[in-house]
């Protein structure tokens, strides 16, 4: 009897910590699948964003694997992480959710990558707040692909951000209006072992990057390169 009860005791202090474990490997995960997105659609520049675009982003949002959810009519859903542009360079990441829009229609019901790239002051702005609608509060455009310069300035003057995305190997702009884009409070607390205050605070460049998400923002800073550094 003793020793069940303190076999049910050590059971009991160690499931917080597999809990804990299992939450980050999660997190790490999800990081990890949004580095592998940005470098796959990244390494042909001309099926790729277009080089003026990635100069000018302020921010960068990747949702990987984003399927169309039963319960929100029309709409789809997904989770993943954005960094903004610094003065030091890019910030560490904080998580967010997608829901709603029209991509189960786009896409055919099938899961896809998206990419939020907001290119100018006001688009950095609509990210940092606690939620936002594509489309209302946040002007947006699909994004051009590959070489084609003329487009790329048209849009960046007319839009906040550029929404692109990729199924089946296919890398194309998209149509996102519609959807909210929210902040993931409980993952990036969990994230950062619960000391972020506000996701301005990590979207300034004022919390170090953590080792799980340096290979995410080191992929950022080599493909998104600011205008001024060429």
């Amino acid at each position: 009897m003793k020793a069940r009860y303190v076999i049910a005791v050590l059971l009991c202090a160690l499931s917080p910590l597999s809990l804990s474990a299992a939450d980050n490997s999660n997190l790490n995960a999800r990081i990890k699948d949004a580095t592998d997105v940005i470098r796959q659609i990244m390494m042909t520049p001309d099926k790729s964003i277009p080089n003026s675009i990635a100069r000018q982003a302020t921010c960068v949002g990747v949702i990987p694997s984003v399927k169309k959810a039963a319960f929100i009519v029309g709409g789809s859903y997904g989770q993943g992480v954005v960094t903004c542009r610094t003065r030091k360079g890019w910030s560490a990441p904080v998580f967010i959710r997608l829901a709603g829009g029209s991509v189960g229609f786009q896409i055919g019901g099938q899961a896809t990558d998206l990419v939020l790239v907001a290119v100018n002051d006001k688009g950095f702005q609509d990210l940092l707040r606690s939620k936002f609608k594509i489309g209302a509060d946040a002007a947006a455009a699909a994004g051009p692909v590959g070489r084609n310069t003329a487009a790329a300035t048209d849009l960046r003057l007319n839009a906040e951000l550029l929404t692109y995305s990729r199924s089946k190997g296919l890398f194309a702009g998209i149509d996102l209006n519609g959807a909210v884009v929210s902040q993931n409070n409980d993952d990036t607390n969990a994230f950062y072992g619960g000391t972020v205050e506000n996701f301005d605070k990590v979207l300034h460049g004022s919390v170090p990057v953590p080792a799980a998400a340096q290979p995410f923002v080191r992929a950022i800073g080599k493909y998104f390169v600011a205008a001024h550094a060429n």
